[in-house]
């Protein structure tokens, strides 16, 4: 086996409605265990509330984002880190005035629910 170097340049980038995702780590870009991408929000963007097979860890990198996790809340900042389980309903907001970027990782293979539709694999994590 050989490591894989994923350039950022390289990286499949992923958009939609003030939030940016760009694929690493995956089974598809070298990782046989592990999926790690970044996720970016602008200011006032949010995600759908969802849930995911795997559990997922966010470690901020810049901005603040509110974590809204099965009726709690929690505002993490730069260097901050959360741990969602699987099977959890979340959702991720930007209420600040800055970019809010983060690295975000989990076991290869999860998969996504938004409400209370189907799973579907996660793109960038693929």
């Amino acid at each position: 086996m050989v490591e894989t170097v994923i350039r950022g340049s390289e990286a499949p980038q992923f958009a939609q409605e003030g939030t940016r995702v760009t694929g690493y780590a995956s089974p598809t870009r070298g990782s046989e265990s592990v999926s790690a991408w970044k996720v970016s929000l602008d200011p006032g963007a949010a995600s759908p509330r969802h849930s995911l097979t795997h559990g997922e860890v966010f470690i901020v990198l810049a901005g603040i984002a509110r974590f809204d996790v099965e009726g709690r809340s929690h505002q993490l900042s730069e260097g901050d880190a959360i741990c969602v389980p699987p099977k959890t309903s979340f959702a991720l907001s930007n209420n600040g005035e800055a970019l809010f970027t983060a690295i975000c990782c989990m076991a290869a293979g999860g998969q996504a629910r938004i409400g209370d539709g189907e799973s579907f694999p996660i793109p960038w994590a693929q």
